[in-house]
């Protein structure tokens, strides 16, 4: 008998581009996309450890080059982008947080972060699908969301805010780039222990207070997070576009 066909999750001969990529989720990601086939572009504002990771990447046997970018310089961007062939995918994973009560909350820091968080994902999401659009190729735009697209969090009204836009954004494009074959996901993860987040995970009683939500009992690793950007990247989710795919250890659940 035939079996079903399984899709492949293999990346080769796409072009993959990676923000936020000098650090954490981003570069994470990065060395996922890439030792799963793909030509990694590395974007971020840190030349140097950009330089660094191509090189470690290169080492290793995979495809990496760079592009050093500040997002919030929308204009910037989009020119960088229609100088390079159309990317397959895109994994969008620079992002930011100012956590404060709500009524501490600046003006300042409300721009800040709604301006990298959904501002610069909005337009360079765009700009991605554009070119993609005017080459007439299939693809796939995924953002590094948050849990806290989903579900509220003290202190955390701006941040909340900048992601369910995400959210919402995600599946308004999905909806218009559909016929064009253009998927657009996000990923969810819950609190990922990076050097950013150290000092929370530092706190003894904010990591108590991480560990009983998330129902698996631990926070996230980087590497927790890949495996759904190879997926969402690759055929194997070819029938997916929209959509979030939570990486929370069951804290929405709850």
């Amino acid at each position: 008998m035939d079996l079903p066909h399984t899709p492949s999750f293999g990346l080769g001969g796409r072009r993959a581009l990676v923000t936020g990529a000098s650090s954490g989720i981003g570069l994470a990601c990065a060395a996922a996309l890439a030792r799963s086939g793909a030509a990694v572009t590395l974007c971020a504002r840190r030349v140097d450890r950009l330089s660094e990771i191509q090189t470690a990447l290169q080492d290793e046997g995979h495809r990496a080059d760079t592009m050093a970018l500040d997002l919030n310089d929308v204009e910037a961007t989009q020119a960088a982008l229609l100088e390079r062939a159309p990317f397959d995918v895109l994994l969008n994973a620079a992002g930011m947080a100012r956590h404060a009560p709500t009524v501490e909350t600046t003006t300042d820091d409300f721009d800040a972060v709604m301006g990298l968080n959904l501002r610069a994902a909005y337009f360079l999401t765009q700009a991605v699908g554009a070119r993609l659009i005017q080459e007439q190729k299939p693809g796939s735009l995924i953002n590094i969301s948050s849990q806290m697209g989903h579900v509220g969090g003290q202190d955390r009204a701006v941040y909340c805010a900048s992601k369910h836009a995400i959210e919402g954004m995600t599946k308004a494009m999905a909806i218009e780039w559909g016929p064009q074959q253009i998927r657009v996901n996000t990923i969810c993860p819950t609190f990922v222990l990076t050097d950013l987040t150290r000092s929370t995970f530092d706190d003894p009683d904010k990591r108590a207070w991480i560990n009983e939500k998330i129902k698996l009992g631990r926070p996230a690793e980087v590497e927790d997070i890949t495996g759904a950007a190879v997926y969402l990247a690759s055929d194997a989710s070819a029938m997916v576009t929209g959509t979030s795919l939570l990486i929370d250890g069951g804290w929405t659940a709850g």
